[in-house]
């Protein structure tokens, strides 16, 4: 894991090779085992292929999608917001969940965040991607996470560059 973790970048330009089956089977199983509070799964997940939809959910918001130019694979990740208090929370675990499988299988991948994002003055980001894949109003969109084959590889941060100034030993006051 800590490898992964070493290597993971966020992609933001991929080749047009598309996923294979194999592996997009195998981020499926990821995220459907994805740990959520009290076992809820409030979340659900559109995977997109269709190279048109995914240029489409790319006008969700003004900025910040950049990756869904170049994307073969789009995952939505959305949730009954009824079913659970913390459905954000699930999400994002879910989310990062398949962005590290997605590195594990040599596939890039970049969250694109839309909770709380605008796609117009009237219309929210949420409310455009729903409208666009036909999600029930009782569902809200925390993150797309674009996936492709990377353009070129990134390297992960250098150990040296960390923030260990943000760890603290007992309390907050005490830095390591």
């Amino acid at each position: 894991m800590i490898d992964l973790l070493r290597e993971r970048r966020s992609i933001r330009k991929y080749t047009a090779k598309g996923v294979e089956k194999e592996k997009v089977d195998i981020l499926k199983e990821a995220v459907l085992r994805s740990p959520s509070s009290k076992n809820i799964n409030p979340w659900e997940f559109i995977f997109i292929d269709d190279k048109d939809l995914i240029r489409k959910l790319k006008d969700c918001k003004a900025h910040g999608t950049v990756p869904l130019e170049t994307a073969t694979l789009a995952v939505v990740v959305c949730a009954d917001t009824a079913k659970n208090d913390v459905w954000v929370e699930d999400c994002s675990i879910a989310s990062i969940i398949l962005q590290l499988t997605a590195q594990s299988l040599g596939l890039g991948s970049c969250w694109i965040q839309v909770r709380l994002r605008n796609h117009s003055g009237t219309e929210s980001a949420d409310d455009y991607i729903r409208r666009l894949l036909n999600i029930p109003d009782n569902y809200s969109v925390l993150s797309i996470i674009s996936a492709g084959y990377p353009e070129k590889i990134r390297a992960g941060k250098p150990f040296d560059e960390l923030q260990f100034e943000k760890i603290k030993l007992n309390s907050f006051k005490n830095s390591i």
